[in-house]
């Protein structure tokens, strides 16, 4: 008689954890499937934002992967500063300061615009590209110049210029292999 008590109890127990787990998979699992498709949705923005220009670190990509455009032919570029202002006069200086950069595209060979953004293209856009450089460089001082901070600055300015002329994706760095200020 024991064991059909034991028996008749275990069947209880195995009914209560069917009950219990079919109670489970049609409570949870829904609210499961609604955060599953939540993160997938957060993946799929952040591999996006992975792909996009801006997030396109120089050091994220292979040597191999990378072509130097030398802009004008890889001559100086010339351009005005802005005029320095005495701090006691409040006058603008009439001396006039120039800057000279010699400035390199960095292009992302992997990106869809590399077949149309040939480097024979891109010398035909020179002109536009040293305006968009001379401008930037013209907003600055020579006091502004001097300082290392600024010439950081003033590259990340020329790549976002570069970047929104030419795609995120392919522009994806500038460098000076020459920058000096009179």
């Amino acid at each position: 008689m024991k064991k059909n008590l034991i028996s008749v109890l275990i069947l209880a127990l195995v009914f209560a954890n069917f009950v219990l787990t079919a109670l489970l998979m049609f409570t949870v699992m829904p609210q499961t499937k609604k955060a599953n498709e939540l993160i997938d949705k957060v993946c799929a923005a952040i591999d996006l934002d992975l792909n996009s220009g801006a997030a396109n670190a120089l050091g994220n990509i292979p040597m191999d992967q990378r072509e130097e455009y030398k802009v004008n032919g890889g001559a100086d570029i010339t351009t005005s500063l802005a005029p320095s202002v005495d701090p006691q006069t409040g006058q603008s200086e009439s001396k006039s300061h120039y800057a000279v950069v010699n400035v390199t595209l960095v292009l992302y060979t992997e990106s869809e615009k590399h077949e149309t953004y040939t480097q024979e293209f891109l010398a035909g856009q020179d002109t536009s590209i040293m305006n968009s450089i001379q401008k930037t460089l013209s907003q600055y001082t020579i006091e502004e110049v001097r300082e290392s901070s600024t010439k950081e600055e003033i590259q990340e300015i020329i790549l976002q210029d570069m970047q929104a002329m030419f795609g995120g994706d392919y522009v994806i760095a500038v460098n000076f292999s020459k920058f000096q200020q009179e």
